[in-house]
């Protein structure tokens, strides 16, 4: 599904990413941890398009992103991926449902099918009966929900999210880390969640560990081989 091969990104003199390599499989929910300052938030928007990695290769759902031009990967990036952010980002003019068909219109999805859609995403989140309401009507967890319809009503194969529940408090956390999973098993999608939240990366299918730039690699603890006794022969004689 995501295949990163030797991801190098550097800022000025700062070599931020010094060598990501990383498969991650359909359908799976991955979350990426690390101290600030180790390359998380870089690699989520290398991974989602949004910025160019120096060297190395992202590729999506078989799709090689380094080979698009400017307009192709936009139009990959609206019809492929989906994003989640700390904060909601809506937009405050419009209501729960209209900032939810937003990037259908962008793909060019006509206006019913476009709300057919948003409404259907909106009664699967228990917000039915907020569709009409604009954001500043709306709580921290209700919006941080329609985000999320936002970033799926295109129906993208993955959803990249950045710190989703930095904002909210414990009981609506819980609710939002339980979404990612009903989502994935309703829907199909892969999640990449980049997080602090300890309790949000120990319930995903994978963890990864990041630290200046590289990945991580696990140390297993070696056991010490127990010294064994000779075995004792006993010969008989007759």
């Amino acid at each position: 599904m995501i295949e990163i091969k030797n991801i190098r990104k550097s800022f000025g003199s700062l070599e931020v990413l010094k060598g990501i390599d990383l498969h991650i499989d359909k359908g799976e929910v991955v979350s990426i941890v690390g101290p600030s300052g180790a390359g998380k938030t870089t690699l989520l928007q290398i991974i989602g398009t949004l910025d160019r990695p120096d060297t190395g290769t992202v590729i999506v759902d078989g799709i090689d992103t380094s080979r698009l031009s400017k307009k192709k990967l936009s139009d990959f990036r609206n019809q492929h991926l989906g994003f989640v952010f700390q904060f909601h980002q809506l937009l405050p003019e419009f209501t729960a449902l209209e900032n939810i068909m937003i990037p259908a219109y962008i793909a060019g999805v006509s206006r019913k099918q476009a709300r057919k859609r948003a409404e259907e995403l909106l009664d699967f989140m228990n917000l039915g009966d907020r569709a009409t309401h604009k954001p500043n009507e709306l709580s921290g967890g209700e919006k941080q929900r329609v985000a999320v319809a936002r970033a799926l009503v295109n129906n993208p194969a993955v959803i990249l999210a950045d710190e989703p529940s930095g904002s909210l408090d414990t009981k609506n956390k819980e609710e939002l880390h339980q979404l990612f999973f009903d989502l994935r098993d309703r829907f199909g999608q892969t999640f990449v969640i980049v997080t602090h939240d300890e309790t949000l990366a120990a319930i995903t299918d994978r963890t990864i560990h990041l630290r200046d730039g590289l990945i991580e690699t696990p140390i297993i603890p070696q056991i010490p081989e127990e010294e064994c006794s000779p075995l004792e022969t006993t010969v008989s004689s007759e």
